[in-house]
């Protein structure tokens, strides 16, 4: 991959430049802004490169039994998504235990472990034979939920942003390349609480295969280089407190750690 590609958007924003996003050819204009604004980067396994998040996708109820436990009948639901900001990432180094703050006006604050899937291709309406395609590397991601929050929300018809779209809401680890890794169609995810099993489950429990949630998205947003997608949790989310340290795995990805401070 040409390291200018990760970055040609990036670097042309934090020099002012405005590019449009749409069509193949972008026309770049000069402006000036009052204040600079961070940006999120992902590191890439094996390399000196970053990868830069553009959009956090998220899909919900992607387990039978997830779905199951949070009210829903899997068989006759559709993919859903949200989205994430971009700072919500908290990256997490492997072989660290990272600590992790509990957020303000919550007292269920609940884990969900997931893959995460980093794309380097976009589009619209691609077909789920192509989806892949647009895969970049994988890495795993914990979508941390002020459930109390959403459930409240949720009951008032109201959107439940609050509960899940706050700062550090989406601890993740670094980026492995799909030519490191291949791509995850099945393998164990699991997720210990203080040294307890809480998640387990197989990737191919899936309802929505990545591909399936690549092409789904894409009808209904085009998608870019720099988005990344949690692709879902398994069942039995639950709360932690102050004090507790996380554990996530993913066969063939290094297990990803927090301590929640």
């Amino acid at each position: 991959m040409d390291r200018r590609h990760f970055f040609e958007t990036s670097v042309a924003a934090s020099a002012g430049t405005l590019v449009g996003l749409s069509g193949s050819s972008v026309a770049a204009q000069t402006v000036k802004t009052p204040f600079e604004v961070a940006a999120t980067y992902i590191p890439v396994v094996g390399s000196d490169e970053f990868f830069p998040v553009r959009r956090i996708y998220c899909i919900g109820r992607n387990y039978a039994a997830h779905a199951r436990e949070m009210g829903s009948d899997p068989s006759r639901e559709p993919p859903f998504f949200f989205q994430k900001p971009t700072d919500a990432v908290q990256f997490v180094p492997e072989g660290t235990i990272a600590d992790h703050p509990y957020p303000t006006l919550t007292k269920n604050y609940h884990y969900e472990a997931e893959l995460v899937a980093a794309l380097h291709k976009g589009g619209r309406n691609i077909p789920v034979a192509e989806a892949l395609d647009l895969v970049y590397g994988y890495t795993l991601g914990l979508d941390m939920t002020r459930r109390d929050l959403q459930r409240a929300l949720g009951d008032q018809k109201k959107p439940w942003e609050i509960g899940k779209s706050f700062d550090r809401s989406a601890p993740l680890g670094a980026i492995h390349r799909v030519a490191q890794t291949g791509h995850f169609a099945q393998g164990a995810i699991w997720l210990k609480v203080n040294g307890e099993i809480k998640q387990n489950a197989n990737l191919n429990q899936m309802i929505w295969s990545v591909a399936e949630q690549i092409s789904k998205l894409s009808e209904a947003f085009e998608l870019f280089p720099g988005d990344i997608i949690y692709s879902g949790t398994p069942e039995n989310v639950g709360p932690v407190v102050r004090g507790d340290v996380i554990e996530m795995h993913i066969d063939g990805l290094p297990n990803l750690s927090v301590t929640i401070v």
